[in-house]
């Protein structure tokens, strides 16, 4: 009896410890999305249009390189090592920023959408759960911030397509519910971005591999309630999960 209480114990407290990156994992994932926020939000500063996408990069600029130079100086003090490159995921991102022509508003909101995402969720576990008192301590510090920027990208992206429906997405009055022929077939003026925001709004996650059919309804692959489904967007923004 005494070893299997001993036995839990010692699992519980692996647990624990593995609960949360190391102070070396939180440093290289903390930089690396510090500095891709800086390079990406540089590049849609020249060929964003839309004046609070610009505003917002500006922002980002602001923000992210004081917190980059702060986890730069606790690192050093902590003698961690601190990246000076992107991995390869982010290096992707900004070179399709990069080459990108303007105007690439949708695409800069989507790449902030998921990086303030995983942002949040990566210092909010360390705020919780890291064993570096210094690097805990200024990832709780940084936490309210990270959330305000998620909060402000999420509201820039649903007021673009709320925007775009409203004038350019030939619609039907409903009341309140979808339509139960949906989806429609009909010219679609959704972009890729904004049905992406589109059926995130409807409670989806992991959206991937949109693409737009010859009826004009935009279908991919989302998770809702944890469950991995096939999913599409009509020209009238229902969006409707499909069996396939």
């Amino acid at each position: 009896m005494l070893c299997q209480i001993e036995l839990t114990a010692r699992l519980d407290l692996q647990k624990i410890s593995f609960a949360a990156d190391t102070p070396q994992e939180f440093v290289d994932k903390a930089a690396v999305g510090g500095m891709f926020e800086v390079e990406s939000s540089k590049i849609a500063q020249s060929k964003a249009t839309d004046q609070r996408i610009k505003d917002f990069a500006q922002k980002m600029i602001d923000d992210h390189g004081s917190a980059n130079a702060k986890l730069e100086s606790i690192a050093g003090e902590q003698k961690l090592r601190v990246p000076t490159e992107l991995d390869t995921k982010h290096k992707g991102d900004l070179e399709k920023l990069q080459a990108a022509k303007a105007p690439l508003d949708d695409t800069y909101v989507e790449m902030q959408r998921t990086a303030h995402s995983d942002a949040v969720k990566l210092f909010e576990s360390y705020a919780k759960d890291g064993d570096n008192a210094a690097l805990k301590s200024f990832a709780q510090n940084t936490t309210p911030k990270l959330k305000m920027h998620k909060e402000m990208i999420e509201k820039i992206a649903k007021d673009a397509g709320a925007s775009s429906t409203s004038s350019t997405t030939p619609a039907v009055t409903t009341t309140g519910s979808s339509n139960p022929a949906a989806p429609v077939p009909g010219a679609n003026s959704f972009t890729e971005g904004q049905a992406k925001s589109r059926i995130q709004d409807a409670g989806y996650s992991d959206v991937s591999e949109l693409t737009k059919d010859d009826q004009g309804i935009w279908r991919g692959q989302a998770t809702k309630n944890g469950r991995s489904t096939a999913v599409a967007l009509d020209y009238q923004g229902n969006v409707v999960a499909e069996n396939k």
